[in-house]
């Protein structure tokens, strides 16, 4: 082949390229009218959460192909109009004008309506229409609307926006082929007429809500419809100061309930597969560092971390079940009142309660609060509440405190829940006091319509969450449970290089014919002992000295702020105690007990209660608050806390417990 004929552009490539367009249909809304719901029914399992560029909010997307072509779905935040008043209603307005200036983009925007209340979505309506040419109005909650034998005039409201209006229920599925085959249709519509609101681009809020009243009038609306007298009577008792809040206690005691006990069924699952791949992978693997890295390193991590995802699942199933029913919106107006005194949002609680459960979904729910300020400080105190990894540790101090007095261990293990609860709203008030200055904003809420919850659109959203953990989580957990393992394995010693006592020990437990697990548990104590983890905790050990804590505790303290559950496990290592701590964590509090003092076990549970220990939840954090500073000013203010708590009390317990 000649230069020539490499270097000669074929006919094809000669030919100039067009930039192929995009299909693209934004969904946009008022909060609570059905918008993610009808999103679900079009797209199922197939939309993806990703965070809007610079921001921590939300967008979901989905790449369909409709009539062989493909096409972009994307749900937008709720927004009431495109005045940007919040973060979430900016980046809408963003999607929406970058969409329409972009000339490789064929978009569509979609209006979902609420018709119980159209009024209020007619307002948005306005300013959509003014903007966009193909703007489709789906009017939604119409089964509601026809349950109360009411009629809407939708073809007349079609003439007043001059855009086409499908009525349709997103919860019963009806009025979806006809959207969809609206959708699919070219991207445009008839001229729209030039009302008063729609006459000019800079009119008057004030005229342009007048506007919207008028037009709900004329398509037969009512500003009333969505009232009625059931929901007047559930409102009065669900939003009273005394009966709200007994609502509300139960009824979030009862998610709290279900959460555990529904997710620990398949806890136990994950426990017992990844315990089964952990042992099949020991035996048929070498006993060499590479099987080491296998079972200790890569499934332990793995199953470290996939055991919470039953929890979460459940937990945003459940919420999504109350948002869908109208009752988190209440719950909130209920709470805000006792929260502000914390300098709190009310909309905080629900994620504090579910930081009981994990304080990673906790996290990541804090983004139902609009005010930046008010979700960094609920965020920077979340992981002060018990989380269920701290269960085991709080098992193992109360078996060593008190192993014959039960109502003791009992009331000394709620004691360090509400001390978590008590240093969470102490930590707020100083937070808002110092580096957040002001009050926690107002709850301006407008109550949805009541409505049975839609289990579908309950179950995508916990899947899509349940997704967003594990991409988010899974693979920073396994790398830095790597690196936690070479810690733990490395520099490896022969028997020959162990210390002489223990060299010793050995001996003496091969001559009595001891159980081989005690004899490698006793080895691989003495390893770790000799590891840079070992080593690190004995060189850090004076540090801790003033805790009561002795080098092992301080090897498992410094384990622990990867996951605090770890220490079980740590400690079951470095006092030789084998599998036996992980059947039983009290079983560790028998050996604390052997050589730990009571005032030292004491300040460690207290430690463990305020500690910053879960890098997982650190990485959370570093993601929705955009960088390293907020994570490692949490990580420094509670480890400062905790320290300071520990220290107080060992030195007061040393003087009343022997």
């Amino acid at each position: 082949m000649t230069t020539a004929e490499i270097s000669a552009p074929s006919a094809d490539q000669a030919r100039p390229r067009t930039k192929q367009r995009v299909r693209r249909v934004l969904f946009a809304g008022n909060p609570n009218a059905g918008k993610t719901t009808l999103f679900n029914r079009l797209t199922g399992l197939k939309a993806r959460t990703s965070n809007h560029i610079g921001t921590t909010v939300e967008l979901r997307k989905a790449r369909l192909q409709w009539q062989g072509a493909p096409v972009e779905l994307v749900d937008l935040p709720g927004l009431y109009g495109l005045d940007n008043h919040s973060a979430e209603e900016q980046v809408a307005a963003e999607c929406i004008e970058h969409g329409l200036d972009d000339p490789d983009v064929d978009l569509t925007l979609v209006l979902v309506a609420d018709a119980t209340n159209l009024e209020r979505s007619l307002y948005l309506a306005g300013q959509l229409r003014e903007r966009c040419d193909s703007l489709i109005v789906a009017l939604n909650m119409m089964d509601l609307v026809e349950r109360r034998n009411l009629r809407l005039d939708h073809a007349h409201l079609s003439t007043e926006l001059g855009a086409p209006v499908i009525p349709l229920s997103a919860r019963r599925g009806t009025g979806i082929d006809e959207l969809r085959a609206a959708l699919m249709g070219p991207p445009e519509c008839a001229p729209a007429p030039c009302p008063a609101c729609l006459s000019c681009k800079g009119c008057e809020p004030a005229t342009r809500y007048a506007w919207a009243e008028q037009v709900t009038a004329r398509a037969g609306g009512d500003a009333g419809l969505r009232d009625s007298p059931l929901t007047d009577l559930l409102d009065r008792w669900l939003t009273h100061p005394l009966s709200g809040l007994l609502a509300f206690v139960v009824i979030m005691a009862a998610l709290f309930q279900a959460i555990f006990m529904l997710a620990e069924i398949p806890m136990e699952w994950i426990d017992q597969g990844f315990a089964a791949l952990a042992a099949g992978a020991s035996a048929r693997l070498p006993d060499n560092l590479f099987a080491s890295l296998v079972v200790d390193g890569m499934l332990s991590a793995l199953g470290g971390t996939l055991i919470f995802l039953p929890q979460i699942f459940i937990l945003f199933f459940l919420i999504s079940v109350l948002e869908d029913t109208g009752y988190l919106a209440r719950a909130a107006f209920v709470v805000d009142r006792y929260m502000v005194r914390a300098g709190l949002p009310g909309r905080a609680f629900v994620p504090m309660l579910s930081a009981h459960a994990c304080a990673i979904p906790a996290i990541m729910s804090t983004r139902t609060i609009d005010s930046p300020r008010d979700r960094l400080a609920t965020m920077l105190v979340l992981p002060l509440f018990s989380c269920s990894a701290r269960i085991p540790v709080y098992i193992m101090v109360t078996a060593m405190l008190f192993a014959d007095r039960p109502v003791l261990a009992g009331a000394v293990f709620a004691a360090a829940y509400f001390l978590g609860i008590l240093a969470a709203f102490v930590s707020s008030l100083a937070i808002r006091g110092t580096l957040l200055r002001g009050r926690a904003n107002p709850l301006l809420i407008e109550l949805p319509t009541y409505k049975r919850p839609d289990l579908v659109t309950a179950l995508t959203t916990a899947v899509d969450r349940s997704g967003v953990f594990l991409r988010r989580v899974a693979t920073l957990i396994l790398a830095i449970s790597l690196v936690l393992w070479a810690l733990g394995t490395f520099p490896r010693a022969e028997l020959e290089q162990l210390p002489a006592d223990v060299q010793a020990q050995v001996a003496q437990l091969h001559a009595a014919e001891a159980d081989p697990a005690r004899i490698e548990a006793a080895i691989a104590a003495a390893e770790l002992e000799y590891s840079w983890a070992g080593r690190l905790g004995k060189t850090v050990q004076p540090v801790f000295a003033p805790l009561g804590f002795d080098w092992q505790v301080s090897v498992g303290v410094l384990a622990s702020f990867a996951a605090r559950e770890v220490i079980a496990s740590s400690l079951a290592v470095l006092y030789g105690m084998g599998a036996e701590a992980e059947e039983d964590p009290g079983s560790i509090g028998e050996r604390l007990r052997d050589n730990l003092p009571p005032a030292a076990g004491l300040s460690l549970l207290v430690f463990f209660v305020l500690a910053m220990q879960c890098l997982p939840t650190q990485i959370i954090t570093r993601r929705e608050t955009g960088g390293w500073k907020w994570p490692l000013f949490q990580l420094a203010y509670m480890t400062t806390l905790a320290y300071a708590a520990a220290f107080l009390t060992f030195q007061i317990a040393s003087m009343w417990m022997a």
